[in-house]
């Protein structure tokens, strides 16, 4: 009996040491325990496990650093530098009328301005922003590696806010090119160009927000919008997701001046940049169908004052001779559908017009006055840099 309470004593004071000892060693030297689990895969959430229509969600793992991506993606990213000559109107003082017609009343200067662009083939071809090269009468180009170059217009689209120049160097670094349909609000993004001149910049946010239109930007609008910061210039830089992939070319934010909002800039989508690109390298501009009128979406307030029984999308001005002219269509009009199809706003129309070839034959419906109409008409090719939001 005293020998067994022996024993169970000594193991009870083992175990106590033991244990005692152990924690120490860890407290003192923690590296000890290793880093078992530090790359472990995070555990699937039931909306994001397999099966849940979230495809690969379940073997995520934490991303310590974009620094691959970046790498990938920011050789690609070039400086765009413009000058163009401005003609400015002076004040002649007071005694200039002594000198009679000699005394000049204009001076000429020369405003540089810079931006961003996007190596996005071997071929030297770059896209950029239009409001970057507008005017331009020399535009120099600057790779991240340092050397510089003479760049050419191919074409612009003012349309889209889009230009497309070419350059001729060597090998050339190339952006490769993602997908903007897929993008998922709360995806990375990471934005790179040459902010107030300070070089080749990144910084990193997430999509805020897909389809932002009617911003007033261009005739076209469906922008992602981004937390990541879009300064001066930014404009035709890279957007581009963890992948180090391009997925957009920034190109505004909103209005900073007195206290204004952060954080909110925006980038045209990549697959919207694939057209206009291949538009531009193939015709020197993008084709686009055109109906002829001017559509505006007016209030029933605004209707009733225009003598009109509702709201909706009115006909506002109208081109004499075009083919939406001459099959009825008059200043005034409601149109109410296209090919069948509702109409819910002017950019909506603006935009389904535009995707047609010259050519195609459209249904028109709306009313004039009470009286409801029907025509079948061709659409024609929209003039180049045309009047916002006209068809």
């Amino acid at each position: 009996m005293k020998t067994a309470r022996f024993l169970l004593k000594f193991l009870t004071r083992a175990i106590v040491l033991g244990l005692a000892a152990g924690f120490l060693i860890v407290w003192w030297k923690p590296s000890l325990l290793g880093n078992a689990g530090a790359d472990r895969p995070l555990a699937p959430s039931p909306a994001t496990a397999p099966g849940n229509g979230a495809s690969g969600a379940a073997h995520r793992i934490v991303v310590a650093s974009f620094a691959d991506a970046v790498a990938r993606a920011a050789p690609a990213v070039v400086n765009i530098y413009t000058a163009r000559l401005v003609t400015e109107q002076t004040q002649a003082p007071p005694l200039a009328q002594l000198f009679g017609d000699f005394w000049p009343t204009y001076r000429q200067r020369v405003e540089r301005s810079l931006g961003s662009g996007v190596i996005v083939n071997a071929n030297g071809t770059i896209v950029t922003n239009q409001h970057v090269i507008a005017g331009a009468e020399s535009i120099k180009v600057q790779l991240a590696d340092g050397r510089t170059t003479e760049a050419k217009i191919v074409g612009q689209d003012p349309d889209t806010d889009l230009a497309v120049l070419h350059i001729s160097l060597g090998k050339l670094p190339v952006m490769p090119l993602g997908r903007s349909d897929t993008l998922r609000v709360g995806d990375i993004a990471l934005a790179i160009g040459d902010p107030y001149g300070l070089s080749q910049t990144v910084t990193q946010g997430i999509v805020s927000a897909i389809g932002r239109g009617q911003l007033g930007l261009a005739t076209f609008e469906n922008f992602i919008q981004t937390d990541a910061a879009i300064n001066p210039g930014n404009s035709g830089g890279a957007l581009i997701n963890a992948r180090g992939e391009l997925i957009g070319i920034n190109t505004a934010v909103l209005n900073r001046a007195y206290g204004g909002p952060e954080g909110i800039g925006f980038a045209i989508p990549v697959n919207l940049v694939r057209g206009v690109m291949k538009q531009i390298l193939k015709y020197g501009h993008v084709i686009r169908g055109w109906l002829g009128l001017s559509p505006q979406e007016i209030t029933d307030a605004q209707a009733g004052e225009l003598g009109m029984p509702r709201g909706g999308i009115a006909v506002v001005n109208i081109l004499v001779k075009s083919p939406a002219y001459e099959a009825g269509v008059r200043p005034g009009d409601l149109l109410t559908s296209l090919n069948g199809s509702p109409i819910t706003s002017a950019q909506q129309l603006v935009s389904r017009v535009a995707e047609l070839k010259p050519g195609t034959i459209v249904e028109l419906a709306g009313k004039h006055g009470l009286t409801p109409f029907s025509y079948r008409f061709a659409v024609i090719e929209r003039p180049t840099g045309g009047v916002q939001a006209q068809q």
